[in-house]
């Protein structure tokens, strides 16, 4: 923010007054980074702008004061959200209100658009410019993957010499980096969440990707045919590839029944043998049968599967996908292995914190709903389980009787704890549990105690909740900090 003026950042393209937000009200609901990247993107396009947050901490408050010095209005404390004023042309909301929020509510009911702060990057940055004039989108969702599938996607595509802007669900949001003049970026890589796309009306992607479909975010959409349908709009309009897993015909549906632009293709991936327009593996080789011109008597070795790290079955799926991506912008085969073995994911993800004793202790934080958890038990043979949080109105039912024989115990801990052992009573009795009452973040000693005290020679010791965290902890990350502070005390230095 500063240091720019509009037109150096629209340049001399658009007529600025032709802008969708120049001249409008806009209000502008939730201040979190989205929500402040959003405002300052309208306050440079020439919106008048309104951001109400009904939490008035000390971080809003700062925040509130950066935007009020730009020509913003700014309304912090509880009841903010709770109402549309008058007068208002469009609002863009934070991923985290749910449609039922009062502001939300209010301006569907009088007919006033809702943008996402995606929408909003995509109206002001590109949507004004033709299709060969626009920098790509490469774009992500799915209920499990997401995160490690775009930061695959970022290294493949740096290791083939592009300038990357890794945005959306993770990194920065795509407004800031729409905002950022010091880089002039060669594609953006875009991680989307359902909250996200819901409100995203006229994105057209080069590419998009949907990794799996899950039950999740049950709190948040009005069943899963919602949430199913929203994380099918990343498919709408697309140009080049649509991305689809060939285990999950949920993700082929949604391509089937997408509105792409004409000549846009359907690109598989699976783990097995792959068919013409597919990525899969053949003899431990990670190999492209769809970016290639003999695609129908031949394919492409890409990468060996060794070089997936860390290596687990929905590893391989989630680097095939991102190497699907990366193709449809005509990366090279070699730019796919170099990528993969460059990449260095953020931690919580499968991430070894100790072996001691025989036993190894493995932070799988970032699982935060039961799929994500059976994958990441599906790399282990013998488990003792942490789980629990926030089940988000998901069901373990599914995910316990098909893990039962990998299990040794389990230990659990969070508000929805009882969930995860009414499920294991009823479909695993014979696995052995432990249950920590305590909802303090200190519990965590109790829950690696509990679990070391079940853990013998060749077992592993998995946190994979299959629940968010924000009951006890700040973030999933909080979570996967203090599991890994306690297996240290215990075990020494790694």
């Amino acid at each position: 923010m500063g240091g720019w003026s509009v037109s150096e950042f629209f340049g001399t393209g658009p007529d600025l007054n032709t802008l969708p937000v120049a001249g409008k009200r806009v209000l502008v609901a939730g201040l979190g980074r989205s929500g402040m990247a959003a405002a300052d993107g309208l306050l440079a396009a020439g919106a008048d702008v309104l951001v109400v947050d009904d939490n008035a901490s000390e971080r809003n408050e700062d925040s509130a004061g950066l935007l009020r010095t730009l020509g913003a209005e700014v309304r912090l404390g509880p009841g903010s959200t709770a109402e549309l004023p008058e007068g208002f042309d469009l609002v863009v909301t934070s991923p985290g209100l749910r449609p039922t929020t009062g502001v939300l509510a209010a301006a569907a009911a009088a007919g006033v658009p809702i943008w996402s702060e995606i929408e909003l990057a995509w109206q002001l940055s590109t949507a004004h410019l033709p299709a060969p004039e626009r920098t790509p989108w490469l774009a992500v969702t799915g209920t499990n993957g997401k995160t490690t599938t775009v930061q695959m996607l970022e290294s493949i595509l740096t290791a083939d010499g592009k300038s990357v802007a890794l945005v959306g669900n993770v990194g920065r949001p795509v407004m800031e980096a729409v905002l950022d003049t010091d880089t002039r970026y060669d594609v953006f890589v875009v991680e989307l969440s359902s909250f996200q796309l819901h409100y995203s009306h006229s994105l057209q992607l080069h590419s998009a990707a949907v990794l799996n479909l899950e039950p999740d975010h049950l709190e948040w959409h009005a069943d899963l045919d919602e949430y199913a349908a929203d994380k099918a709009r990343i498919y709408e309009r697309v140009t080049h590839s649509c991305v689809y897993n060939v285990a999950d015909p949920a993700t082929e549906r949604m391509v089937e029944e997408a509105d792409v632009t004409e000549g846009a293709r359907a690109i598989g991936f699976t783990l097995g043998t792959p068919g013409m327009s597919m990525l899969g593996v053949v003899d431990d080789l990670l190999v492209d049968r769809a970016f290639v011109e003999q695609r129908k008597t031949s394919a492409l070795e890409l990468a060996k599967v060794d070089d997936v790290r860390p290596f687990a079955p929905h590893n391989v799926a989630n680097a095939l996908a991102a190497a699907a991506l990366a193709r449809s912008l005509g990366v090279r085969a070699t730019s796919v292995r170099d990528g993969l073995r460059n990449l260095k994911l953020g931690g919580h993800r499968i991430e070894t914190v100790a072996e001691a004793d025989g036993i190894t202790w493995v932070d799988d934080s970032k699982a935060t709903n039961p799929a994500a958890a059976a994958s990441s038990m599906q790399a282990f043979d013998s488990i003792v389980w942490i789980a629990g949080g926030q089940a988000k109105g998901t069901s373990f039912d599914e995910l316990v009787p098909a893990m039962a024989k990998r299990l040794r115990g389990a230990v659990l801990l969070g508000v929805d704890r009882e969930v995860i052992r009414a499920a294991l009573s009823q479909h695993a009795p014979e696995v052995p549990v432990i249950v920590v009452d305590s909802t303090e973040t200190g519990a965590m000693t109790e829950v690696v105690e509990a679990a070391a005290s079940m853990a013998q020679p060749g077992d592993t010791v998995l946190l994979a909740p299959g629940c968010a965290s924000l009951d006890m902890f700040s973030s999933y990350g909080e979570r996967g900090d203090a599991f890994a502070a306690e297996v240290r005390k215990r075990t020494g230095p790694a």
